[in-house]
């Protein structure tokens, strides 16, 4: 069969999913809304923001939910609310992360002089959220009888940050991102076998990183270190997780998928 339609329908159709996305009013979680909505999915946006901070107008079958995903009451609340009032969740992205940078309160911080608070916010999100989250989302999968979840881990989660990169700018990757973004991939594993035989796959993103105005010393160096001499772009990745929550990867699970235009390869 030569039908685009029909294969777009076997390996893409997304209407009967709703797709949870954590840190959903990121720049990156709502273009992942617009994409998902695209191939027909409900799309549920949790963010801890006020949404009027955000100019981005919801797109079709999107919604939104304030919540803080290192409260467990609140995450409860949250998944209760979605039940209700929209359907099981079927697909979760733990996509939140707190920020990167070791740049703080105006300067360069050490790794010897690291807040402990920054470490702990680190830790809140990343992967306490990431935890809390996946909980509830995987009673409401077995509910289901299949489901799927995707962590989102950083290419810093399995090379070491490369310094000479970033100089003074203060845009790498701390020891709490680049230590909570590992804990995802092992975490993803766990989870994977943990629901072996239930019908809910677990996998794990790799991204690289995104083009968003940096500086450009920043961005030659960083593009020197990829194989393919450019930055990510949001469709990149949106592409990426479109084909690891899709039924195109029906027999993928407890996979590290790494999308990073080679630079984790040399």
């Amino acid at each position: 069969m030569n039908d685009k339609s029909y294969y777009l329908d076997k390996f893409f159709n997304l209407e009967n999913e709703v797709i949870l996305i954590t840190g959903g009013l990121g720049k990156l979680g709502r273009k992942y809304a617009e994409t998902f909505s695209a191939f027909g999915a409900e799309v549920v946006l949790v963010d801890i923001v006020d949404p009027a901070s955000v100019e981005f107008k919801l797109p079709l079958r999107t919604y939104y939910f304030k919540c803080d995903i290192a409260n467990k009451n609140d995450v409860r609340a949250l998944f209760s609310k979605i039940k209700l009032e929209i359907g099981l969740a079927s697909v979760l992205i733990n996509n939140a992360a707190a920020a990167q940078t070791t740049f703080f309160e105006g300067s360069l911080v050490k790794f010897e002089d690291f807040p402990l608070e920054v470490w702990q916010a680190n830790l809140n999100v990343n992967l306490t959220g990431a935890f809390l989250c996946s909980q509830e989302a995987g009673k409401h999968m077995l509910e289901l009888g299949r489901g799927n979840i995707v962590n989102i881990s950083s290419t810093y989660g399995i090379v070491a940050c490369d310094q000479r990169i970033y100089g003074t700018s203060g845009l790498n990757s701390n020891v709490a991102y680049a230590t909570t973004k590992s804990g995802l991939v092992n975490f993803t594993r766990y989870l994977a076998s943990y629901w072996q035989g239930k019908g809910i796959r677990v996998n794990c993103l790799v991204p690289g990183g995104v083009y968003n105005n940096q500086p450009k010393e920043f961005f030659d160096n960083y593009i020197s270190r990829t194989m393919l001499k450019r930055m990510a772009e949001p469709d990149d990745l949106g592409a990426a997780l479109l084909y690891l929550i899709s039924n195109s990867s029906s027999w993928v699970t407890g996979s590290v998928f790494v999308v990073d235009g080679g630079f984790s390869a040399w």
